[in-house]
């Protein structure tokens, strides 16, 4: 959405992540690396994450453009993307607000969601959009250099597209 009406000549991701599976409850080895192998439940943990590389084979137009890390906290669910972002066409944070709103409305309608309420990682819980923009949260520091914020609960948001693409495929399928 943002790339689309506004372009992206360089964003760095970070996404605060709700701990996982593969997380340790205690501190132990970990073949992926050191801090990996650190006890979920009581740190704090910097971490890769793909996401920052799978937009780019998404968006060719962002690869090598779009960057980040991950950092891996202790909740059970529901993570955050804070995206800071250098616009190729300036805007407000209210432009950039307004663009996303319509988009949550029409074209990305049940997809990406978008909330002007004084939100928390828990009242995400159980919500089917892949993203929930932040209206709040995020900030500007100019009108081509802003901080993007939005939600998303990292197993149903994720689910629920899986089904979509599964209803989807069945009703291509007419075997």
């Amino acid at each position: 959405i943002i790339h689309d009406n506004f372009g992206i000549t360089e964003a760095l991701m970070t996404t605060v992540h709700a701990t996982t599976a593969t997380q340790k409850t205690v501190d132990g080895p970990s073949g992926k690396d050191w801090r990996g192998g650190r006890g979920a439940s009581a740190n704090i943990i910097p971490s890769s994450t793909g996401a920052a590389k799978a937009v780019g084979k998404v968006i060719p137009a962002l690869n090598g453009k779009l960057t980040g890390m991950a950092f891996r906290v202790p909740t059970p669910d529901v993570s955050v993307v804070d995206l800071t972002a250098r616009l190729a066409k300036p805007a407000t944070y209210d432009q950039i607000k307004a663009a996303i709103k319509k988009a949550s409305e029409h074209e990305m309608k049940g997809i990406m969601g978008y909330t002007e309420d004084d939100v928390v990682s828990t009242d995400f819980i159980g919500d089917t959009h892949s993203s929930i923009f932040d209206a709040k949260a995020g900030i500007a520091l100019s009108d081509t250099f802003v901080k993007l914020v939005s939600w998303y609960d990292n197993e149903y948001g994720y689910s629920t597209r899986c089904v979509q693409l599964i209803e989807y495929m069945a009703s291509k399928d007419h075997h």
